[in-house]
């Protein structure tokens, strides 16, 4: 039987959080690929304890035991979130062709880098596919008998692209006026109270109020028609929900999410188009402020936990 062996570059972004970071790290030595590009934030000068805790973190992934060639792309300041990741992500991309993604507080499964790798090869000149995820918030429902399916979501908790694909983001949205005022959202979103949501989320970003980058990411997918591939079964857990985060600071919905194996040969579907089905109730779990949602969230974080303890024995 033939052994499968990673041969894709993963790509590992960290700052200030050393406890997540080892246990990351230790996912990634564990599947040891063959190049790794480290992308690092400098220290908050108003934090006393980022100098230390940043420089931990970096010695953790110092740590290479296996035959690997390393890259790094360190930032001496601080540049927050939104201008640190993109333009570390600019790195990764003039760097190398295509990559698998993690932040320093996303755990993966083993069959995570297999996933995305195969995924990674089938889809590398398909110009419909832009992103490959590991993360499925359908809590513990199987759309499809299929090992994924596609997605105008494209969650960024452990995931991989192609070079090809990212040379459309913009971070700073400079198409957002254009696409707002001519209302093209909801030919995306077929829903006016989605657009309501997506629009007050996307001029927060355009005016600087919100400090991310995955927005813009998914803008960028949107402007492209560009599908996401989300598996069938969770594959990343974010453990990084608390007061050290930056936007993750209280356990909710999405902390610590149990992960499953994924099971290959993976079975392809057999056309790539999205599910609605699944993208709606993706709109109304992560997206959506109603009261009604939020109830909603409440009941699908018990009946998910429930159900996953349940099948686990």
């Amino acid at each position: 039987m033939t052994t499968w062996q990673l041969t894709t570059p993963v790509a590992l972004i960290i700052f200030n959080r050393p406890d997540t970071t080892r246990k990351v790290f230790e996912a990634i030595r564990q599947a040891k690929p063959p190049k790794l590009l480290i992308v690092a934030d400098g220290a908050r000068e108003n934090h006393p304890r980022d100098r230390q805790n940043c420089a931990e973190s970096r010695a953790i992934v110092a740590e290479i035991d296996w035959d690997c060639e390393v890259l790094t792309n360190y930032s001496d300041r601080n540049l927050g979130c939104r201008d640190r990741v993109a333009s570390g992500l600019d790195w990764i991309f003039a760097e190398v062709p295509e990559a698998i993604i993690l932040e320093d507080d996303c755990l993966p499964h083993p069959t995570f880098f297999r996933f995305c790798e195969e995924l990674l090869v089938k889809y590398r000149h398909d110009l419909r596919v832009m992103h490959i995820s590991g993360d499925n918030f359908q809590t513990q429902k199987s759309r499809t008998t299929d090992s994924y399916y596609f997605s105008n979501y494209n969650h960024c908790w452990g995931w991989a692209s192609w070079r090809r694909a990212w040379q459309h983001y913009d971070v700073d949205m400079r198409l957002w006026d254009r696409i707002r005022d001519g209302d093209w959202l909801l030919d995306i979103l077929q829903d006016r109270s989605a657009v309501r949501e997506w629009n007050q989320n996307y001029q927060k970003i355009y005016d600087r109020i919100t400090d991310t980058w995955d927005y813009q990411w998914t803008f960028a997918c949107w402007l492209q028609s560009g599908l996401s591939i989300l598996p069938n079964t969770n594959l990343v857990s974010n453990i990084g929900f608390n007061q050290e985060a930056t936007h993750t600071l209280h356990r909710n919905l999405f902390a610590n999410l149990p992960v499953q194996p994924m099971e290959f040969p993976l079975k392809h579907p057999v056309a790539i188009i999205r599910d609605r089905q699944a993208d709606t109730f993706t709109q109304n779990l992560i997206f959506s402020r109603s009261l009604i949602a939020k109830l909603r969230r409440k009941f699908w974080l018990s009946s998910t936990r429930n159900i996953f303890i349940a099948t686990q024995g």
